[in-house]
């Protein structure tokens, strides 16, 4: 097993935070969190999507995290050589390719969605948001996704950003995005929650969100909330056990894995208390889909003084939370090709961020030209599914848990306890044990029947 990373490392433990943060919170955590949590019961969901993070998702976080770092290469090297390394089959390694391959999937169509969020950004701060009403809005953001040529040119802009920072490394790309982009993250979404409870209907968004009504917990909605933890928590995508080979040995991965949950769910949490008011506020359904925060927000800027400047605050704060975490999509795959190919960093990045894009052609062809194309379309499970939506189903219900399945089953049995102690740094037993019986037991029992009922459903 390799002694030292062939990558470099993070600076310190809160560039790795920071990047960490990051990759966890995104898309999944503004966009797809509250339109999720509106079509999936509310505070039921929230209910169920919270135990996950608990019981399911940080046990394995903090599993992968030390994989990586015990590793100290990408995904796909780091399972190989830890497993060798415990005496196991070197086809471990598969674990870290079906993360990586989630990863590359999750990038194709992530980009579409974030060019979504740049053409409002720069629709609104150019004031052609102002005079948008609730008979404009809708047929506006239709109008978007109805134009290919639109949406494949900000989809282009958004990667070559991401190619742009991944190229540049660890430190001089990576660490100074994240480094800057988070603490602009969190002011802006705080600025944001805090209009939400002065202007919007603040007491129902509560009501909603964490009002829990126990006959909407269906299979659908733990479906639904299990893949929702791991989609935001970036789990089982390769990036955990990339960002961990960077990762300093002075660094306590159990805390730090506690931490980027928190700030994870907190900024999910959140997002929810700033769009949901306002969703209320104007007499509009919560479970409008993925279009929500284009549909709705544009609504509650229009009417508001200074809208122009919050509008285009909220949309700066998407693309942000979009870069954070495609830049940690990408690079696990460069991850990977730095260590099997003689090409430059930037060489890579860029071959790899193309073939991304053009891909993700097929995403924004979903929502026009194919819009009524269902590849999948004879299993009833999968009517009415387009590539998107089922590339997002793909990824999100079935890869990233069966991913955290693995990952779950590996560390916990497979890869010894004195292994896992060490590298953990764990000294108080309770605690450790405690992981240990969560890892083992309670997130395999958990997600085996969650694919239980995903399959006969």
């Amino acid at each position: 097993m390799a002694g030292a990373s062939v990558h470099g490392h993070w600076s310190g433990r809160l560039a790795f935070m920071f990047a960490a943060i990051g990759s966890a919170v995104g898309l999944g955590n503004i966009w797809r969190f509250p339109y999720v949590t509106g079509t999936s019961g509310g505070g039921a969901f929230v209910l169920i999507y919270i135990a996950c993070l608990a019981l399911v998702a940080l046990p394995i976080l903090i599993a992968e995290i030390a994989i990586g770092r015990k590793g100290q290469r990408s995904a796909v090297n780091s399972f190989r050589d830890v497993a060798k390394a415990e005496g196991r089959s070197e086809l471990w390694r598969y674990v870290g390719w079906l993360g990586v391959i989630a990863a590359f999937m999750l990038l194709t169509f992530y980009s579409v969605i974030a060019g979504w969020a740049m053409s409002y950004f720069t629709d609104t701060v150019m004031g052609n948001l102002t005079a948008i009403s609730e008979s404009t809005s809708a047929p506006r953001f239709n109008a978007l996704l109805a134009d290919p040529l639109r949406l494949a040119i900000w989809h282009g802009i958004f990667m070559g950003i991401t190619v742009f920072i991944v190229a540049r490394g660890i430190q001089g790309g990576l660490e100074k995005a994240v480094t800057f982009m988070m603490p602009a993250l969190f002011a802006i979404l705080a600025f944001l929650v805090v209009y939400s409870a002065i202007n919007g209907d603040f007491m129902a968004g509560v009501k909603f969100m964490f009002a829990v009504d126990f006959s909407k917990i269906t299979t659908k909605v733990v479906i639904a909330a299990v893949g929702q933890a791991f989609f935001s928590l970036s789990l089982a995508s390769g990036i955990m056990a990339t960002y961990g080979a960077y990762l300093p040995r002075d660094v306590n991965i159990p805390r730090a894995a506690v931490i980027i949950t928190l700030a994870d769910t907190g900024v999910a949490l959140l997002a929810g208390l700033a769009i949901f008011p306002l969703v209320f506020l104007h007499g509009l359904a919560p479970a409008s889909g993925p279009g929500l925060i284009f549909v709705t927000l544009p609504l509650a800027f229009a009417d508001m003084t200074g809208g122009m400047i919050f509008g285009g605050l909220f949309f700066l704060l998407l693309v942000f939370a979009a870069m954070t975490s495609s830049i940690s999509l990408l690079e696990p795959i460069v991850s990977y090709l730095e260590e099997h190919h003689g090409w430059k960093r930037a060489r890579m990045a860029m071959v790899s961020g193309f073939i991304c894009w053009t891909i993700g052609l097929t995403t924004v062809l979903s929502f026009n030209v194919l819009k009524g194309y269902n590849p999948l379309g004879m299993f009833a499970q999968f009517q009415g599914k387009t590539i998107f939506a089922l590339t997002d189903y793909t990824v999100s219900n079935i890869m990233l848990p069966v991913g955290g399945l693995l990952i779950a089953i590996f560390a916990g049995w497979f890869v010894g306890k004195k292994t896992l102690s060490v590298e953990l740094d764990w000294h108080d037993g309770v605690l450790f044990e405690i992981w240990r019986l969560l890892l083992r037991v309670v997130a395999p029992i958990a997600l085996i029947v969650v694919f239980y009922n995903l399959i006969t459903s």
